[in-house]
């Protein structure tokens, strides 16, 4: 893995929010980032027509050769598509982007490709049985920086009855695979999948508690407002902090490997995890 990869998994490993902004409304970038956005997709698949493509196309030059142009990452077509093709020409014009999400990506060949032909660091979506299925192969791919998914695409293609706690048991199994793989790999934990519903505020806490609990990285939002809930939701409390510190000072007073705070037993994981949250 050379460098630059390395360097840009650090990165993606410090992103909480990516904000998608459609192609098509290039004056939203602005927005994205004044929102609070770690990161900003500029989408040239899912949110634009088929006749609207080549006009986000432009769209999407004319931003990258502005005075106003901020590193944006830019999610293109499905790998053998005809405009995916376009989209990697588009993108070879542009060698300053932060990176290419590849959407429905079921094959190592397809992020291989994508990274040689643009130098770019990749973020695979995995939409479909094919590419949970290759999720192995796939991580071993030169350029790959991490993984995410689309949800509601897999969902389609297993034939699973999306908000049943069917989906729910299927959304977590692919959380898991996505996680064990990007570890072992040494990529960047992965980037949970979009929440639909931008007005549920409650219920995208609860998303995020979930995902983070597990261990994500972070989250792809479709929506500004959705920044600073997921940013609020990913804050210890006060209290996880006040026992964090006491782990903390207690193991470096007292040099013990197994202690207690308030009658919970601490031992080596708890310190090293106490340790993790007070460096954030």
């Amino acid at each position: 893995m050379d460098s630059v990869i390395k360097n840009k998994i650090n990165i993606i490993s410090q992103n909480k929010t990516w904000l998608f902004v459609p192609a098509t409304r290039i004056d939203r970038v602005a927005k994205a980032f004044a929102s609070g956005a770690d990161a900003v997709i500029v989408d040239l698949e899912d949110a634009v027509a088929l006749e609207s493509k080549a006009a986000a196309r432009e769209a999407l030059q004319q931003y990258y050769d502005s005075a106003d142009y901020q590193p944006i990452w830019v999610r293109i077509n499905k790998s053998g598509s005809e405009e995916f093709f376009k989209d990697i020409v588009l993108c070879q014009k542009m060698p300053h982007l932060a990176g290419v999400l590849l959407a429905k990506a079921e094959q190592a060949e397809d992020i291989n490709n994508v990274h040689q032909l643009t130098n770019l660091p990749v973020i695979a979506l995995i939409e479909s049985a094919i590419g949970l299925y290759q999720l192995d192969n796939m991580a071993k791919a030169v350029g790959l920086a991490a993984f995410s998914y689309g949800f509601l695409d897999l969902c389609n293609d297993l034939q699973v009855q999306v908000g049943t706690p069917a989906a729910d048991i299927i959304a977590n199994q692919t959380r898991y695979q996505l996680i064990l793989t990007s570890k072992v790999h040494e990529l960047a934990a992965p980037i949970d999948t979009v929440y639909p519903d931008f007005n549920d505020q409650i219920g995208l806490r609860a998303r995020v508690q979930l995902w983070s609990q597990m261990g994500m990285s972070g989250m792809l939002c479709i929506h500004p407002k959705q920044v600073a809930v997921v940013q609020q939701a990913l804050q210890p409390t006060d209290e996880t902090l006040l026992f964090a510190q006491r782990v903390v000072e207690e193991y470096e007073r007292s040099g013990q490997a197994v202690f207690k705070i308030d009658g919970e037993m601490v031992d080596a994981p708890v310190i090293e995890r106490s340790r993790q949250l007070l460096a954030k």
